[in-house]
């Protein structure tokens, strides 16, 4: 919202985004997997961060390649011949593997769906392998027990920045980075935290 150079910007969901800032527009969709009433308006679009997802915390592997892989295809499948110079970036999370060698079902899954996802003919696809992400500018997850540990770590954001950089990023990282995709910056297809919080310093040199 803040990017001068961002006109307009669409979200789709479950439920409505509300924000004051006259560049948003919400659709809400009951069911996601149903977007053929509005895939008309899936026209003409610069970029698509793909931000949705669901734990794999006691879930069996079925389902969840159901909402992980299935769902991000299918919604590929409506963008990709309706927005032909597309910058597809995807929030993948640090693991995640392509080989499908790993015994962690969900770095399978999501590895998969990154393989798919390279092989599409949009403009670009990237995606995104943070490791912890801290947030920032008033960001609160819907989670009490993440907001709790997020409040801990908010404090210690800054060391952990310096001890483990290939492992930690934060939300306005992450958000300048998608943008600077979209803008063209140069990066890897598949961008670890290191990746990311270069990139998003990238408009700064």
């Amino acid at each position: 919202m803040n990017a001068e150079d961002v006109t307009q910007i669409l979200c789709v969901g479950r439920s409505a985004v509300e924000h004051a800032s006259p560049k948003v527009r919400s659709l809400v969709l009951a069911d996601l997997f149903d977007h053929s009433v509005i895939a008309d308006e899936l026209v003409n679009f610069d970029a698509c961060f793909y931000c949705l997802g669901v734990s794999s915390a006691g879930q069996a592997e079925e389902f969840y390649s159901r909402i992980t892989y299935d769902l991000t295809l299918s919604i590929a499948d409506v963008l990709e011949p309706r927005n032909p110079n597309m910058t597809f970036v995807y929030m993948c999370a640090q693991g995640s593997d392509p080989t499908g060698n790993s015994k962690v079902m969900w770095a399978r899954v999501r590895g998969r769906l990154e393989n798919s996802l390279f092989e599409r003919s949009f403009k670009k696809v990237y995606s995104l392998r943070p490791g912890y992400i801290q947030p920032m500018d008033g960001i609160k997850s819907r989670t009490a027990l993440y907001r709790v540990a997020y409040d801990v770590f908010g404090f210690i954001y800054p060391l952990l920045t310096r001890l483990i950089p290939d492992s930690v990023t934060s939300t306005r990282a992450i958000g300048k980075a998608m943008l600077n995709l979209a803008r063209g910056y140069e990066s890897p297809a598949a961008l670890a935290p290191a990746d990311i919080n270069r990139l998003a310093k990238a408009e700064e040199n």
